[in-house]
């Protein structure tokens, strides 16, 4: 069970990379209204990208600690 937002991954080339996206579904599973894609230097990103494994999750939280 995941009790995070997920996202439906509409438009988005990296969903299948994101446990946001393939992550199993709880009982009341809460989804993203739309995709939190945006467009930076031309480039289509997501913010709220997490890595199957979590690192990049994991190590923004442990810098925040850290200082």
């Amino acid at each position: 069970m995941a009790d995070i937002t997920k996202c439906s991954g509409v438009g988005c080339r990296v969903k299948d990379k994101c446990y946001r996206f393939f992550a199993p579904d709880s009982y009341h599973q809460s989804y993203f209204a739309e995709p939190p894609l945006k467009v930076e230097n031309n480039v289509l990103i997501c913010n709220m990208f997490w890595e199957k494994d979590g690192t990049r999750i994991f190590n923004s939280i442990k810098e925040i600690f850290e200082n």
